[in-house]
C-alpha cells in the first residue's frame, strides 16, 4: 500500500509549512504562514475540478478490435462511473475513483469494421481483404490482423471505402444512442465525439472531435474521415458547416505530434501554402486544446530543444511516424512539441497579428481497450493483447522494418483535468473552449493558475475571489498594462493517491523583437529546505520507491505547495506565455507493479520509476 503520511493533512486542506530561505531566489514570493487555502464558494466562478478522457476507444476501432478488444461503449462507460467491469481477456477491474466525464472517440474511418468482420456481415466479405483477415482472426492472430489492417490504411491501401454512408450510419447512430443513454447532467457527462485518423504517408495529424450537442443535433452529420480528406481544412470546413446548419457547437484536439515527423505543426498549410491570416484564426477556433500526454508518450518537451531543462525528458517517444515508416530526425522535433508549438504561436501573433498555436492542454489516455484508466497499478496498456500479464513487457507495440517500440515503452497516461461550474455537456465543454483546463500524466493532482499585475501573497488566503476579480486563469490573455511587471499566483494540492509534491515551475515562452524565440523555466515552490545550486536549479527531491514492494514514502514531499511570483524579466514590448508544470516525486511505474504482481524479470532498461506531472493551460500576453 502507498504510504501517505500527510493524508489527513491533505483532506483537511491543511497548509504545509515550507521552510525555504527566501532569498533563495529573488523571483520567489511564497507565503510564511501557515494558513487555510480552502477555496471559497464565489457565484459563477469554477471551484471545481472534474476529471476525464476525452480520447478512449472500444471495439468500434478497427485496430483496437483487431488488437482483442471485446467489449464495447456500455462497459466503456460502466467503467468509466466507477462500475466493475471484466476486460477483454477476462480480467476483473474497476477505478479506484470513477470519472466525471468521457469521450469514446472511436475511429471514424472504419468505424464498426471489426464487428463486422466477426459477424460476417455482408458488405465486408465483399471486400479483397476480407479472406486475409477472417483467417487470421479466426487463428488468434490478432496482432498480425491489427498490424495488416494499421499499416494499410495509414498507406492508403484498403480496396474498399471508409467512408460509406450505409454502413457508417447505424453505428454512428449507436454511438450517439449509448452517449444519450450515459449522459447524467450533475452526475456524469457522456459527450459525443469520435477521432478523426488523418494520416500523409504515416504521419500522425490525428484530432479528437467532441460536441458540446446532445444527440439530436450530433445525429444528423456523420463523422468526418481520412477518406473525405486528410487534410484539417476540411475538416474546420465539415465542422462549420455543420455549426451553421445546425446551430450546434464543436471542436478538434490534435494530439501525439510526435508521431507526425515534424508535421504537426508545420509552418505552412497542408497544401504547401503559405499561412494567411484566415488561416491562423480558423486554426485558433477550431482547436483550442493539445492533447499533452497519452500512452503513445508525452509531447510538452523534447531535451534537444530544451537542453536546460532538466525535467524535459518524460516518456518522450521520438523513434518516428505513426507506422515507423519514416524514422525521426532531430530537425522535425521543433514542429512536434507542444512547448515549441507555443512559441512559434507567438512568432505568427508577432507578424500577423494572429496565433495559430494558441492551445490550451489537457491529456487523455488513447486506450484501445475500452477502459478508461491512467492509473500505473491499474494500467492495461494500449489494447487489448498488451493487458495485463507476465510477459507484456517485451510484446512489440509496432514492429516495422527500420524500428522496434515495445510495450514497456507505452506510458500510463493520462487525464484531462477540467475547472467548470457543473458536471453537464455545456459547462464542461464551454471551459475547455475557454481553455480552463490541465493535463496531467496519470495523477489527480488539483492545481491553480492565475496571472495578473496585483496579486499579494495574501492572496493565497482567498484563492479564487483574488484569481479571478484581480487577473485572470489558465487559458486566459492578460492585459497590457504598460511597464507594470506580472505577477502569477499558483497552487498545487497533491493526489491522495499518488506522490507528493516536489515542485511548481513556471515555463515561459516569449518572442524577441528579431523574431528569435526562447523559453526558459522556472522553479518558484518547493518541498523541505533545498537551496538553489550555483546553475540555478533546485537540487532532486530525492527517490523513497522501494523496488521489492513498489511502496514509496511521501515524507520527502509537500501536500501542498503554493506561491506568488513576479517576472522580473518582463518585457511590455515582447508576445509570451506562461503555463505551470508540477512535479510530483517519483513512484512506481506500471512495469515494477508487473514485476511484482506477475514476477516478470525484465530488462536492466526498462524504467521502474517514474515522476508524475501536470501541465496548466498557458496564459498569455500581448503588447497589442
Amino acid at each position: 500500500m502507498k504510504k501517505l503520511t500527510l493524508l489527513l493533512v491533505l483532506f483537511a486542506f491543511i497548509s504545509c509549512k515550507n521552510d525555504k530561505q527566501t532569498e533563495a531566489s529573488s523571483e520567489k514570493e511564497t507565503s510564511t504562514e501557515t494558513s487555510s487555502t480552502s477555496e471559497k464558494e464565489t457565484k459563477g466562478y469554477p471551484t471545481k475540478v472534474y476529471w476525464g478522457d476525452t480520447h478512449l476507444h472500444t471495439d468500434l476501432s478497427m485496430d483496437a478490435g483487431a488488437f482483442g478488444n471485446r467489449i464495447g461503449m456500455d462497459e466503456a462507460y460502466k467503467f468509466a462511473r466507477g462500475e466493475e467491469v471484466t476486460s477483454s481477456t477476462g480480467l476483473k477491474t474497476k477505478l479506484s475513483r470513477p470519472l466525471d466525464f468521457l469521450v469514446i472517440a472511436d475511429h471514424s474511418d472504419g468505424m464498426g469494421l471489426f464487428p463486422a468482420i466477426v459477424n460476417k456481415e455482408e458488405w465486408v466479405m465483399k471486400t479483397e481483404e476480407y479472406p486475409r483477415w477472417r483467417k487470421l482472426y479466426d487463428e488468434g492472430k490478432n496482432s498480425e490482423m491489427a498490424l495488416d489492417i494499421i499499416f494499410n490504411f495509414s498507406q492508403g491501401k484498403f480496396s474498399f471505402k471508409t467512408n460509406d454512408p450505409t454502413i457508417m450510419k447505424p453505428v454512428w447512430e449507436s454511438v450517439v444512442a449509448a452517449a444519450e443513454k450515459y449522459n447524467e447532467p450533475g452526475k456524469f457527462t457522456a459527450f459525443i465525439g469520435y477521432e478523426w485518423t488523418s494520416l500523409i504517408k504515416g504521419n500522425n495529424l490525428h484530432r479528437n472531435v467532441i460536441y458540446r450537442d446532445n444527440g439530436d443535433k450530433a445525429i444528423t452529420q456523420l463523422p468526418y474521415t481520412l477518406a473525405d480528406s486528410s487534410d484539417p481544412e476540411k475538416l474546420w470546413e465539415n465542422l462549420a458547416s455543420y455549426e451553421e446548419r445546425t446551430g450546434g457547437q464543436v471542436l478538434a484536439i490534435p494530439h501525439n505530434g510526435n508521431l507526425s515527423n515534424g508535421m504537426m505543426f508545420m509552418e505552412e498549410t497542408i497544401s504547401g501554402s503559405e499561412f494567411d491570416e484566415a488561416y491562423l484564426k480558423k486554426r485558433a477556433k477550431w482547436e483550442p486544446l493539445y492533447e499533452v500526454t497519452q500512452i503513445k508518450g508525452d509531447g510538452e518537451a523534447h531535451p534537444f530543444l530544451s537542453p536546460n531543462d532538466e525535467f524535459a525528458d518524460y516518456e518522450n517517444w521520438d523513434f518516428g511516424n505513426l507506422d515507423l515508416s519514416t524514422l525521426k530526425t532531430n530537425d522535425m522535433l521543433e514542429h512536434e512539441y507542444a512547448r515549441s508549438a507555443l512559441k512559434i504561436g507567438l512568432k505568427y501573433k508577432t507578424t500577423m497579428g494572429a496565433n495559430p498555436y494558441k492551445y490550451g492542454l489537457i491529456g487523455s489516455t488513447d486506450s484501445h481497450t475500452s477502459l478508461a484508466t491512467a492509473d500505473d497499478n491499474n494500467f492495461f496498456g494500449k489494447a487489448s493483447n498488451v493487458e495485463p500479464s507476465k510477459e507484456r513487457w517485451e510484446h512489440p507495440f509496432v514492429k516495422a522494418e527500420k524500428a522496434t517500440i515495445y510495450t514497456w515503452q507505452t506510458v500510463a497516461s493520462g487525464y484531462a483535468a477540467v475547472w467548470a461550474q457543473e458536471n453537464t455537456r455545456a459547462s464542461l465543454w464551454d471551459a475547455m473552449k475557454r481553455k480552463e483546463t490541465y493535463g496531467t500524466t496519470g495523477s489527480r493532482m488539483q492545481i491553480r493558475f492565475f496571472g495578473g499585475y496585483d496579486y499579494t501573497v495574501s492572496d493565497l488566503d482567498n484563492l479564487v475571489d483574488a484569481g479571478y476579480n484581480k487577473g485572470v486563469p489558465m487559458g486566459g490573455d492578460m492585459k497590457n498594462a504598460g511597464d507594470k511587471s506580472p505577477t502569477f499566483m499558483v497552487y498545487a494540492l497533491m493526489d491522495p493517491e499518488n506522490g507528493s509534491l516536489d515542485r511548481i515551475q513556471i515555463v515561459k515562452g516569449w518572442a524577441n523583437a528579431d523574431g528569435t524565440l526562447n523559453e526558459k523555466v522556472y522553479d518558484v515552490d518547493w518541498s523541505g529546505d533545498r537551496k538553489v545550486d550555483a546553475e540555478g536549479k533546485v537540487p532532486s527531491v530525492g527517490n523513497s520507491v522501494n523496488l521489492e514492494n513498489a511502496t514509496w514514502d511521501n515524507s520527502i514531499g509537500a501536500t501542498e505547495l503554493k506561491a506568488v511570483w513576479t517576472d522580473e524579466g518582463f518585457d511590455p514590448a515582447l508576445e509570451a506565455f506562461y503555463y505551470v508544470r508540477v512535479i510530483e516525486i517519483p513512484t512506481p511505474r506500471w512495469t515494477l507493479y508487473d514485476v511484482i504482481q506477475y514476477g516478470a524479470e525484465m530488462s536492466d532498461e526498462v524504467p521502474m520509476t517514474q515522476t508524475e506531472r501536470g501541465y496548466t493551460s498557458p496564459i498569455w500576453y500581448s503588447p497589442k
